[in-house]
């Protein structure tokens, strides 16, 4: 299905398309990063808090966490204050590469399983499902997150494969 190096460059992926989002919405303030602006979560804010701890959520259940939810708390209101949102960020983008960097093709293979938030039926999908989900996921919030800011008169880099440094 897919392989350990897909997870390394989707991993690359990640890190240049979040540094691209968050480098542009630098150019906004901090009540246009919080606007309402109709998406689904709402802001750009919110959009990128979900995106953050949603990354958290899945990278723990690929990594055995079948609770995760009990360690990690989803907010799209937290973290607040921009410059907070950026190091954390950036903190995750490095664990996910770090993830991603060690992983073999043998990693992949199996399933994961995890227990929803207020669940109490085990969810069981493959492994290397689990992974196509991460970074599907980022892409679509991204997606949104990309939309939000043109639209707000600033303008993230390139999103194609081929204009990854």
């Amino acid at each position: 299905m897919i392989s350990s190096d897909y997870c390394r460059v989707m991993a690359r992926y990640n890190d240049w398309q979040n540094t691209s989002l968050v480098t542009a919405a630098d150019e906004l303030s901090d009540a246009a990063r919080w606007q309402n602006r109709g998406a689904f979560f709402g802001s750009i804010a919110e959009t990128f808090n979900h995106l953050y701890w949603a990354d958290a959520l899945m990278l723990a259940r690929i990594l055995g966490n079948e609770r995760p939810q009990d360690s990690i708390t989803h907010s799209l209101a937290k973290p607040k204050k921009w410059n907070e949102f950026k190091i954390l960020r950036l903190e995750r983008n490095v664990e996910v590469q770090n993830w991603a960097d060690g992983l073999s093709d043998q990693d992949l293979t199996g399933s994961t399983a995890w227990i929803p938030p207020g669940g109490t039926k085990r969810v069981q999908m493959p492994t290397a499902l689990c992974a196509v989900q991460l970074f599907n996921h980022q892409t679509h919030h991204r997606g949104q997150i990309h939309a939000m800011l043109t639209a707000a008169g600033v303008e993230p880099k390139p999103t194609d494969l081929s204009a990854m440094p």
